[in-house]
């Protein structure tokens, strides 16, 4: 009675006072966040530079669609390209393979927890020291790959695993999925584990075989954790750094958006061209996760079905 005296509904009210608990969250959130993105947009529309911030004057769209804006530059594109392929390829790889894992882990068994534990080392592991230690042991002349592959006779001579342009991107993502894919195995773990145990029991007694239980009742209940740690690993690989810049500098092979900001901003001290490509590169992140989700969302009356 109380609610309809108010004028709100059980669940209105539920809902504001979940906004109200939010509040001081997004207020921190604008503060830490906001300002600077609304600051590098405002950049993005000058000619600042690093020398001297303060001189700088307002040029519209000129770093963006002028003759030398990030939209014209190839660079710019190629880097695009480099990041959409690194993103789609280890992504992909790391889903197929953390669900694997994830289905391994799941069965009931005495050495589960040291698995779980020993599976964590290589996300555990900080980006940088696995980039360098991957690096050596790709080394032409000294790495422990080179000299395994030709021991047993699959190369006839080393091969430049980061320096080579049609090795180095691949060889990028193969690192990345050595080290992520515990992370997607976990979540997908995790998803595992909230399937009801019933549907396991009446598939059984109804004989049907494992293969149909995998398509028809664990994949359709865990897809919901599958999406979420999919757009996670998305967002972490659109905005890939370190591990590229590590294994291969700034090599024009593998340059990610994000080294191409950093390049800008900091090699060639321009702010506000440097504000605009990643005004860009965030606009692109936006844009990708939106159409993802939207893509779940349209998918997933089907897959409920």
């Amino acid at each position: 009675m109380s609610g309809h005296a108010s004028g709100l509904t059980l669940s209105q009210r539920r809902v504001r006072t979940a906004w109200w608990l939010l509040l001081p969250m997004l207020v921190v959130l604008a503060a830490v966040a906001g300002w600077p993105l609304g600051r590098t947009i405002w950049f993005s529309f000058t000619d600042a530079h690093l020398a001297n911030l303060s001189d700088w004057r307002y040029i519209g769209f000129e770093n963006y669609l002028g003759p030398y804006g990030v939209m014209r530059d190839p660079e710019w594109w190629n880097a695009v390209w480099n990041t959409v392929v690194f993103a789609v390829l280890s992504v992909s790889i790391e889903t197929v393979l953390g669900l694997g894992v994830a289905l391994l882990l799941n069965h009931p068994s005495r050495l589960r927890t040291l698995l779980r534990a020993t599976l964590l080392v290589p996300w555990a592991i900080p980006t940088v020291v696995s980039a360098r230690m991957w690096n050596w042991m790709l080394h032409d002349q000294f790495g422990i790959v080179n000299h395994g592959l030709l021991s047993m006779g699959l190369i006839s001579g080393p091969l430049g695993f980061t320096a080579d342009p049609s090795l180095s991107l691949f060889t990028v993502v193969m690192v990345d999925v050595w080290k992520t894919t515990p992370f997607m195995a976990l979540l997908i773990l995790a998803a595992l584990q909230l399937v009801p145990a019933d549907c396991y029991e009446a598939a059984s007694v109804d004989g049907v075989p494992a293969w149909r239980v995998f398509t028809r009742i664990t994949l359709p209940l865990i897809m919901p954790g599958v999406a979420v740690a999919m757009i996670f690993r998305l967002l972490d690989a659109l905005r890939v750094f370190d591990l590229i810049y590590v294994m291969t500098s700034n090599s024009r092979g593998t340059q990610s958006m994000s080294i191409y900001v950093r390049e800008q901003l900091i090699d060639f001290q321009m702010v506000g061209y440097g504000s605009a490509a990643a005004t860009v590169l965030f606009l692109v992140i936006a844009l990708s996760t939106m159409a993802y989700l939207a893509l779940v969302r349209a998918g997933r009356p089907e897959t409920v079905a």
